[in-house]
């Protein structure tokens, strides 16, 4: 069962260095994206989750929800601590948080 995370709990979360994972398609993400998060496209992550460190809570974001819940549970299966971002980057934007645009994360 995927945990849902708030964007309030995504961005106290952020504020204290969270791992964020946005696993939306490079496009998406040079258009905007959650300041300091990581991409890892969907059909990536699988073959990268060797990256993330297990001990510490990572925050999987997309566009709205659905495909950060997927990798969310694949997460969970494979022994993290994953939550997925109820609404994703649509719902961060939209609640006046800063978008960050550009391949390059911002931390």
């Amino acid at each position: 069962m995927t945990t849902i995370a708030s964007i309030e709990e995504l961005a106290a979360a952020a504020a204290d260095g969270a791992v964020v994972v946005d696993v939306r398609e490079p496009g998406e993400y040079v258009g905007g994206h959650v300041p300091g998060a990581v991409l890892m496209p969907m059909g990536q992550l699988p073959s990268r989750v060797g990256e993330l460190d297990q001990r510490r809570p990572v925050y999987v974001i997309c566009a709205s929800g659905n495909r950060s819940r997927a990798m969310s549970d694949y997460l969970a299966r494979s022994g993290f601590d994953a939550r997925s971002v109820d609404g994703g980057t649509s719902a961060w934007a939209g609640s006046g948080r800063p978008v960050v645009s550009g391949l390059k994360p911002a931390g």
